[in-house]
């Protein structure tokens, strides 16, 4: 028995060798020539970038659960791509990269993916000038972008040219932003530029099991004696957390899958609007879930005042209930989702109360203004639904700029040129109404639920509405605890024991009475009568009837909306 160690091969022994010919069927040939070695030496090249890579780079790229690039555009479609620019020079310059036109669904996509069998993906001089020209003919084309990114930087041996190509690379996607949309997936390990390139894209998505940051754990060793693992230092946890990440998924699979189902939400470029897709979903279709979750939310024990998830009512809009999330993990308070209606697709903006009451923090107005923008830029109606009780207060909150988050969703709103609903759910208090896309700030049409609670402030408004009363009423607590005394001590209760009993009763009857002027104040003023008699709510909608009556008012809206770039002033805060 032998001891040689087999070596693993991905080639089929068995197969016949591939023979490739270079005359014309049937025809005869006689010697062969230049000819036929110029071909034979062309078709070699053509194979080279598939062909030459060692079986043990593939085998190692595996053995981390990673694909080859040739392998993830397989994924991504199941055409044959036109790949580019398949430079491979003398010292391999530009082969780690790889570019092409790929066929996803019958749309033309500008695709890149770094090669980590060559070079580990580093970047040259001449990847930089691959990648620019890629970036510049999506942006000439109108169509939009799939990176796959597995790099591990500029290629140190090529010195500064590394830099110079990232540095190019950069420039090249910066001037396509907002031109074309980009879909950036990271895989493996990706540092520096590896970085910042992707993240120019419109929407990160990162799979379990890779970094991607400014360094490397041994950089953050070295410099601040800090330890720390890649997936606590730069993993999909704390991106998806902090919204560097857009989406995070399992594994690189469903990273190329979700991508590929993203981008069916988006448009080719900022000239043309999202694709239409026919429904069979009738657009009078009775939402009897969402009078459901209502009416069991609302005549629980805690009433108005109970928490339920947004994200149910999104999806009976929807057609067939099918919506695509974006930074599912970050600032939960609010849910940024894509959707279709009645075949078009629509930006949803929606607080959600299921966390923190649905009010608006840093991380909540960055989130709003980042969506509300993208939507803008690439001609997506936006149906925005409220329910948050104000902005979160507090010296955290303050400390971290809210003032200018805020600020920014704000702007984010106001600069809205396309078409924009508000649907008013329940609460809408204060600055929180006010810069959330009424009518001042440029909605086409403002609706409510008979849930609304529209008022300048929440239940702690009574103390400005009903002050006098309140005055009166807590003045009296002195009397009632007085008099709660004498009865007490008159039947024989020890003088300490009456005074806290008498105390403790006076404090429930402050509290009933408290309670009375805030039933009142919610009859009174927390409710949509004033704002439908001034004209901020154009109408009232059943529950029922909410996706009849959006998918009508999305559809005519559409009807009357032409498409285009942005124009105008470039402001200066975005």
């Amino acid at each position: 028995m032998t001891t040689k160690a087999i070596k693993p091969t991905l080639t089929n022994p068995l197969d016949p060798p591939e023979k490739v010919e270079f005359n014309i069927p049937g025809e005869i040939s006689r010697a062969t020539g230049g000819y036929e070695e110029a071909m034979k030496e062309g078709w070699d090249l053509i194979q080279r970038p598939i062909r030459s890579v060692a079986i043990d780079q593939i085998e190692k790229q595996h053995s981390k659960r990673r694909m080859t690039v040739w392998e993830r555009i397989r994924v991504l479609t199941d055409k044959e791509p036109n790949v580019l620019f398949q430079n491979w020079g003398r010292n391999l310059d530009g082969a780690s990269l790889v570019t092409g036109i790929l066929n996803i669904r019958g749309r033309d996509v500008a695709c890149y993916g770094h090669d980590f069998t060559v070079r580990a993906g580093s970047m040259d001089a001449t990847n930089g000038s691959k990648l620019a020209r890629l970036f510049r003919l999506a942006g000439e084309k109108g169509i939009p972008l799939i990176g796959m990114n597995d790099s591990a930087g500029a290629y140190v041996p090529a010195g500064v040219g590394g830099l110079d190509g990232y540095a190019e690379a950069f420039t090249a996607l910066r001037k396509i932003s907002g031109v074309v949309p980009s879909i950036m997936c990271m895989f493996g390990f990706n540092a520096g530029g590896g970085s910042y390139l992707p993240r120019q894209g419109s929407f990160v998505i990162q799979p379990a099991d890779t970094f991607f940051g400014l360094t490397g754990p041994g950089v953050v060793k070295s410099v601040l004696g800090e330890d720390i693992t890649p997936e606590d230092l730069g993993g999909p946890k704390v991106h998806g957390a902090s919204g560097v990440a857009d989406l995070t998924t399992i594994d690189e699979l469903a990273a190329l899958r979700q991508a590929v189902r993203l981008l069916a939400y988006l448009p080719d470029n900022n000239s043309v609007s999202a694709p239409y897709q026919e429904t069979s979903d009738p657009l009078d279709r009775k939402t009897w879930e969402i009078n459901t979750l209502l009416k069991k939310a609302f005549n629980s024990p805690t009433g108005f005042n109970t928490p339920f998830d947004v994200s149910i009512i999104i999806q009976q809009v929807c057609d067939y209930g099918d919506y695509f999330e974006i930074q599912p993990g970050r600032a939960r308070e609010v849910v940024t989702a894509f959707g279709r209606l009645g075949g078009h697709v629509v930006g949803f903006v929606a607080n959600n109360s299921a966390v923190g009451s649905g009010q608006i923090d840093c991380d909540t107005a960055l989130k709003i203004a980042r969506f509300v923008r993208f939507c803008n830029i690439y001609n997506i109606p936006i149906i925005f639904m409220e329910d948050t009780t104000g902005f979160l207060p507090g010296r955290e909150q303050e400390t971290r700029g809210i003032v200018q988050a805020g600020r920014s969703m704000l702007d984010a709103i106001v600069d809205v040129r396309t078409p924009r609903i508000l649907l008013i759910l329940r609460n809408a208090f204060g600055g929180a109404y006010a810069s959330y896309n009424n009518y001042p700030t440029g909605a086409d049409l403002v609706l409510a639920l008979p849930t609304t609670r529209l008022a300048v402030m929440g239940p702690a408004g009574k103390e400005f509405v009903y002050k006098d009363e309140l005055r009166k009423i807590r003045a009296a607590v002195a009397e009632h605890v007085k008099k709660g005394v004498q009865q007490r001590t008159s039947a024989g209760m020890d003088g300490d024991q009456a005074k806290k009993d008498a105390e403790k009763e006076a404090a429930e009857w402050l509290k009933q009475q408290e309670a009375v002027l805030n039933r009142r104040y919610e009859k009174e003023l927390m409710n949509p009568k004033e704002g439908l008699a001034l004209g901020s709510i154009s109408a009232l909608v059943m529950p029922t009837d909410l996706r009849k009556v959006l998918g009508e008012n999305i559809q005519f809206l559409m009807r009357h909306y032409r498409p285009c770039p942005m124009t105008g002033p470039q402001r200066e805060f975005h």
